[in-house]
């Protein structure tokens, strides 16, 4: 194989995992319209159709070139999970990836990472927008001709790899300029996971905008006990050790609106609501009635969102990443005010694609992918060392024996002469021993300059797995490794995922 798949399990993901529970099925009203037709989805949406269907959900918000791995590591492992409960419960369970195109976060979602021939990083980005502009939401926002050069010069990249054209050419029917940011996702994310089974759902779509408008708010009108709920379950985790990255508390709604400034919180304030940014006020009626004739303009933040979700989908299983898991925390307040059924919180599969070429240099310096994935340059510093002459390699060993035996005495006989004279001693000791260590710096740092063929095979082998020092999933996206493998790396990566979840389901340790 060119490549493997190394499982890396998140943070707090040591234990088995608990099989979540069903619970009473069926698709809400009008929710089929919102799912995203593609060729090959077919089955799928006839099982979405079926009046006791379960579905595993997991989602993200657009990006560009369908955004880093990790988005698509989301959608498999609820591929793999809802695979086990159609066996475990003898009953149609699909796997749904809710797209959110109301997010606005427009610096998350305008970049792309991918490797070059050469193995160096490219990374390509939309034309900025204006620190002053509306935080307009991504299904709104279009792509602008700006896309079409980002296409050439990934194209350019790619162009070497077996697969390049095809992933271009899949990319380039969704990512033109006329199409959103998040409308170009849904499409290449939506034809994308059709071969695995799983399903697009579009949550800026009217029939969905206008039923999760509903119990927005619900949501607003439970504002006050909410936000004393919250912040009471927040004090609780605090004090378990538990941090969910999120404040509430303050008096702010889970609600957005859409308003003058773009996407805006609403906060209460006194028998109003207000913006936070733009500082419009609205009373309670105001709102319905935007709920009632404008509910595209009504959303969920991040806490009330899976709420939402598991009252637009019948949704057993939420597939969560680190962050997401730590925040969900903090939802059981929401679920219980509102009287929505909650969803497990389960884990996403983690890992990493290693490529032969990132192999073959661990071979030629006789390295781990631990030792590769280190902070730092220690590789690098081993591999030169080895280049040092044996002859001062062992003059500056018996330099620092030297000096230590010699102090050893030194300071014995002057601590005996005055006791006060121990602390100056060691530190002469440890300047004289800082100058052999300077003495080996400045040696490897000098064959560092002349290895630099060697230095640049590890370097790149570092960009292929930790890309700028992160893991790999959070930076590189799929554009790359699709090129290069095609369609069998998402074969092999949905083979990988049920095994690791098979496992962690089965009560044995998770695979890593």
């Amino acid at each position: 194989m060119t490549y493997r798949l190394v499982p890396t399990p998140l943070d707090g993901q040591g234990a088995e995992l608990e099989w979540p529970e069903a619970r009473p099925g069926g698709m809400a009203d009008g929710m089929l319209d919102a799912c995203i037709r593609t060729d090959g989805i077919r089955e799928a949406l006839d099982s979405l159709a079926q009046p006791e269907v379960l579905v595993v959900t997991s989602g993200q918000q657009p990006g560009l070139f369908t955004g880093p791995l990790y988005t698509l590591y989301k959608a498999i492992s609820a591929r793999a999970l809802a695979q086990h409960l159609r066996e475990r419960w003898d009953r149609p369970v699909v796997p749904v990836f809710w797209t959110a195109g109301d997010d606005h976060d427009f610096a998350e979602a305008n970049h792309a990472n991918w490797l070059r021939a050469d193995g160096s990083l490219a990374t390509a980005s939309l034309e900025a927008r204006p620190e002053t502009a509306p935080l307009t939401p991504l299904y709104r926002l279009p792509l602008g001709t700006g896309v079409l050069a980002l296409l050439d010069t990934l194209e350019a990249d790619l162009a070497s790899a077996p697969h390049g054209a095809d992933v271009v050419a899949w990319l380039g029917r969704h990512y033109r300029p006329d199409a959103t940011i998040a409308g170009a996702f849904n499409g290449a994310m939506a034809e994308l996971l059709a071969p695995l089974g799983v399903v697009c759902f579009d949550s800026t779509h009217p029939a969905a905008k206008r039923l999760a408008a509903r119990h927005i708010m619900k949501a607003v009108g439970l504002s006050q006990d909410l936000d004393r709920d919250l912040a009471a379950r927040a004090r609780a985790l605090e004090q378990a050790g538990v941090k969910p990255g999120v404040s509430v508390g303050d008096g702010a709604t889970l609600a957005m609106l859409e308003s003058r400034l773009g996407r805006d919180r609403l906060i209460i304030d006194g028998r109003s609501l207000v913006t936070r940014r733009s500082q419009e006020r609205f009373q309670l009626d105001d709102l319905h009635a935007i709920a009632a004739q404008e509910p595209s303009r009504l959303s969920a933040n991040v806490l009330l969102r899976p709420v939402i979700e598991s009252a637009l989908l019948p949704t057993v299983a939420y597939v969560a990443g680190p962050g997401e898991l730590r925040y969900l925390e903090l939802t059981p307040p929401i679920y219980q005010r509102m009287r929505i059924i909650q969803q497990r919180p389960m884990p996403r599969w983690s890992g990493l694609i290693v490529p032969r070429r990132v192999d073959r240099v661990l071979e030629k310096f006789e390295a781990t992918l631990d030792e590769l994935l280190r902070p730092g340059e220690a590789l690098e510093t081993r591999v030169v060392r080895s280049h040092v002459p044996t002859d001062a390699l062992s003059a500056l060993a018996s330099l620092r024996e030297a000096i230590e035996g010699a102090y050893d005495t030194v300071e014995r006989l002057g601590v005996a002469i005055d006791p006060t004279l121990e602390k100056p001693l060691k530190r002469v000791r440890h300047q004289a021993l800082a100058g052999t260590a300077d003495a080996e710096h400045r040696l490897i740092s000098h064959l560092k300059r002349r290895e630099k063929t060697e230095l640049r095979q590890i370097a790149r082998a570092r960009t292929a797995v930790r890309p700028l020092e992160k893991p790999q999933e959070r930076v590189l996206g799929l554009a790359t490794f699709r090129a290069l493998y095609g369609d069998d790396l998402i074969q092999d990566l949905a083979r990988a995922v049920d095994a690791w979840y098979s496992a962690a389901l089965e009560g044995n340790p998770i695979p890593s």
